[in-house]
């Protein structure tokens, strides 16, 4: 995973690992059950967000929740809030499991608002989480 195209992307934004966490798909590439995401969406706050906004200007969240920040063409998508419906950014950030020195989702957490979504490619993702899982 270390050597993603979009992790790379996101290390070299050097962000602090306290303040933001991988939402979206990524978690899925992180265990190794996705390859073919096409973008990373992470959730950031405090010295993350302000970084980011450093680097372009906020817009609108396609969901209508908040703010985003697009960076590289979009491969990263950094959001001030995640979806509606979903914990807050703090606890979001903090319920992240490190892996490789990045902080995720838990995938329990992305089953649920993937399942909530309903959209065909989520309900594959539904299928892979479960599986990985044991559910």
């Amino acid at each position: 995973m270390s050597k993603h195209p979009l992790i790379e992307k996101l290390r070299s934004l050097q962000l602090p690992p306290a303040d933001y966490v991988v939402a979206g798909s990524g978690p899925l590439l992180a265990h190794g059950l996705r390859a073919d995401i096409r973008d990373l969406d992470v959730v950031a706050r405090g010295t993350a967000w302000k970084l980011v906004l450093d680097l372009a200007d906020a817009m609108p969240a396609p969901s209508g929740h908040g703010r985003m920040v697009l960076l590289f063409d979009g491969a990263i998508e950094v959001f001030d809030c995640w979806l509606p419906g979903t914990r807050e950014p703090d606890e979001l950030i903090e319920r992240a499991e490190l892996i490789d020195g990045i902080p995720f989702c838990p995938l329990r957490e992305v089953l649920d608002w993937k399942m909530r979504s309903d959209r065909q490619k989520d309900r594959v993702d539904v299928g892979l989480i479960r599986h990985f899982l044991g559910q």
